[in-house]
């Protein structure tokens, strides 16, 4: 059987530096779960959305977590870093292996706009392998609201989707459901990891490759380490959701062509004429002001 355990932490954290403080959560976590194999925070951790920390490519809060994964011999996701290559700018989840090694990096494909400004868009789907048990994927936040980065990382080969998130807003209810059904559609196991506290609205979820919900954490500090077992994801896609719906054998063997794909977005018309992405303006006019008399 390919089982492994991951253990997610939904920390109350704050846009400082809290480097010390996640050390600390994580040799915890170790000590009183010592049988998980991985360990992963909420996006920005490190930081919050703080960018007079933004890091350098192997930079000091990487190097931080390497020797930390080294130490306790856990995969480690540290959530995200703002991480500046030349002009850019980008949202960086780092994957460490219990050596110490980053094995890749996960660039946020579709940053919060027009709210996240200034950060540069990831062009790269991430993958990666864990020896003898199977293929995990990692996308950040918003980019689990585009069902084409989910299918993308299935299409090479996952079989476990990770999404460290910092969601403080009204559409965390929104999430949950998406969650749903990307684990449901994707048949695959879906982690979305929220920061609680001054930053987020926690209510971290794990879903099953059936779309069932294995774990829902409340709006504080939690931590959540679960067994995951990747061969029922097999099964699952084999067999059908209760032995029903197959979808990705259905979207493999149709021999559909999707508009959506056959002309570039922005070549669209129809989505050309949503406008600009931009903040939204006020609904009501502001009321007529009197000069003093």
């Amino acid at each position: 059987m390919r089982r492994f355990s991951l253990a997610s932490l939904q920390l109350e954290l704050s846009s400082t530096d809290n480097l010390d403080q996640l050390e600390k959560e994580i040799r915890l976590c170790k000590k009183r779960f010592p049988w998980i194999d991985m360990l992963m925070l909420p996006e920005l951790s490190s930081y919050g959305i703080n960018r007079a920390h933004v890091q350098k490519l192997g930079g000091e809060a990487e190097q931080h977590f390497q020797r930390i994964a080294c130490e306790t011999g856990l995969w480690l996701i540290p959530g995200s870093l703002y991480l500046r290559e030349g002009e850019h700018i980008f949202n960086v989840a780092p994957v460490i292996d219990p050596s110490g090694t980053v094995v890749t990096r996960a660039r946020k494909l579709f940053p919060w706009l027009p709210y996240e400004t200034g950060i540069t868009a990831g062009t790269d789907f991430c993958v990666f392998d864990l020896p003898g048990i199977g293929r995990i994927g990692l996308c950040i936040c918003y980019d689990n609201w585009f069902p084409e980065v989910l299918r993308s990382l299935v299409c090479l080969g996952a079989e476990m989707i990770l999404c460290p998130t910092m969601t403080s807003t009204v559409d965390r209810e929104l999430e949950l459901m998406i969650a749903r059904t990307n684990a449901a559609v994707q048949q695959v196991y879906f982690v979305s990891l929220n920061i609680a506290g001054p930053l987020g609205n926690g209510r971290s979820i794990v879903v099953g490759p059936d779309g069932k919900v294995l774990h829902q954490a409340g709006s504080g500090y939690e931590i959540i380490p679960l067994e995951f077992d990747l061969d029922q994801v097999q099964r699952v896609r084999k067999r059908g959701l209760d032995g029903l719906g197959q979808p990705l054998k259905s979207f493999r063997d149709a021999a559909l062509r999707f508009p959506a794909y056959q002309t570039p977005p922005k070549d669209n018309p129809w989505l050309a004429a949503l406008g600009e992405l931009r903040m939204p303006a006020a609904e009501l006019e502001p009321p007529p002001t009197e000069p003093p008399p």
